[in-house]
């Protein structure tokens, strides 16, 4: 199997509770969209919030939406240096074991005991693509960049559901390592 398939380069954002972004930002608050994003139904939001962490804060970091049950925090392993946080690479969700952070809104600040995370390379594929792929959710592909920085990308974990779209997410510490922006085409291998 080779197909191409565009990159979505991922650089440190936020996801919110409801609750959190009222601590935050005022209650009743609703996240304004700014644009909207590769995956149907997401959007990079106007706000941004500061991440205050054990060494320095990372400041005007982008809240996506909508909100989540859960507040989490995906940053880069650079980021973590900065922040001086240990991140563990994880599927977005997965927050057993993280780390927590301080993260500050114009109306308040919230600590959060856990829910930083550097986010696993991954490819979404809509149920229909997973199928003519031949490819289910979790499955481990691979991801060929042509170019003077080719490489080769292992271990993309296989994201199928109904409401994705063919897009390869790769973090900014990994596309800045092959090149890549986003809209780029890669060749998936199995």
């Amino acid at each position: 199997m080779s197909i191409k398939v565009p990159v979505g380069v991922s650089n440190r954002h936020v996801h919110l509770s409801q609750e959190d972004l009222e601590t935050l930002f005022g209650p009743g608050y609703k996240l304004t969209v700014k644009k909207e994003l590769s995956q149907p139904g997401q959007f990079a939001a106007e706000e941004t919030v500061n991440l205050i962490g054990p060494k320095r804060t990372i400041a005007n970091v982008r809240i996506l939406g909508p909100v989540r049950p859960q507040t989490q925090v995906e940053i880069s392993l650079t980021d973590s240096f900065t922040l001086g946080i240990a991140a563990p690479i994880r599927d977005s969700g997965n927050l057993k074991d993280t780390p927590g952070i301080t993260i500050e809104g114009p109306q308040g600040r919230i600590e959060i005991t856990e829910g930083v995370m550097i986010a696993q390379r991954h490819l979404h594929l809509s149920t229909a693509e997973g199928e003519e792929l031949g490819l289910k959710d979790q499955d481990i592909v691979q991801a060929k960049v042509e170019g003077s920085r080719g490489l080769i990308f292992d271990q993309i974990l296989v994201r199928v559901g109904p409401n994705y779209k063919k897009d390869l997410h790769l973090d900014i510490d990994e596309a800045n390592a092959a090149g890549l922006k986003n809209g780029d085409l890669v060749t998936i291998i199995k």
